[in-house]
């Protein structure tokens, strides 16, 4: 029998469709303008001529993906590319097991709290419950956040496997005052106290305490933090909502099968 030709094996046949490459870009250019574009800008940004970028404005806009401001004639995206990415399994069942319990922490500590997992590169935020009282420190939903400056990805990044640790070292460059050293150093200490509480990296005043979620292998599936704001006279104490966090992590860690955090 005439054996494979290694060389044909190794060769990947790469096919071209052009038509889906332009809508991608278009919904990957409207991702980073909050105000949205016009027609015309669109087309230079892309290089496309206007008519091209009109004939995928228009499926774009009747599946739902993309809406015309009639007073602006600016096109932008609509939530539903969220809402598709919330029906991939392993976030919708995220989803569906930490509203109720996000909900009773922030009732509970009087303050907000989401839940964060590792999305390509960075930190995507994809559950969120406000503090109840009339002050607020809250992380917006859909946001991306820098892996290396935000708690959420560190706790998870503790609790990797190492090829997977090193390969987001490889690919992924530090904040210049940062070494990966010092970050492995504090990722131990993560792994040893069972959770992270830090001065927030973006917010003066703010303390994060983050905790991982732990699925049925063992490792972090995402975090769930407080961004813990101090209130004058809140009878509900650091230590009572950092323990709140940890029990309410170690109840979504059981929901999916996994462990708990250590207190």
């Amino acid at each position: 029998m005439r054996q494979p030709d290694d060389s044909l094996a190794e060769t990947t046949k790469k096919y071209s469709a052009p038509a889906l490459e332009k809508g991608l870009d278009i919904l990957e250019l409207l991702s980073t303008e909050e105000a949205g574009l016009s027609q015309t800008e669109i087309a230079r940004r892309l290089d496309r001529s206007v008519s091209e970028i009109f004939r995928m404005l228009v499926v774009l806009q009747d599946r739902a993906y993309v809406a015309l401001d009639p007073l602006t004639d600016r096109y932008a995206l609509t939530t539903l590319l969220f809402e598709v990415a919330h029906r991939t399994p392993p976030i919708r069942r995220l989803t569906t097991l930490s509203a109720p319990i996000m909900q009773q922490l922030a009732r509970k500590v009087n303050q907000s709290t989401h839940l964060a997992i590792l999305s390509e590169d960075s930190v995507l935020v994809i559950g969120q419950v406000q503090s109840p009282g009339n002050n607020n420190m809250s992380v917006r939903l859909g946001a991306k956040i820098d892996l290396w400056r935000a708690s959420s990805g560190r706790v998870i990044l503790a609790y990797q496997p190492e090829d997977v640790l090193r390969d987001y070292f490889t690919r992924i460059p530090m904040p210049a005052n940062l070494t990966e050293h010092e970050v492995r150093a504090e990722l131990a200490r993560i792994r040893a106290t069972g959770h992270e509480t830090r001065d927030s990296f973006v917010v003066r005043g703010i303390v994060n305490i983050s905790v991982p979620v732990f699925d049925h292998s063992g490792h972090a599936a995402a975090a769930l933090t407080i961004p813990h704001l101090e209130r004058y006279g809140d009878p509900i104490s650091f230590d009572i909502c950092r323990e709140a966090v940890i029990e309410a992590a170690a109840a979504l860690s059981r929901g999916l099968g996994g462990g708990a955090a250590k207190s």
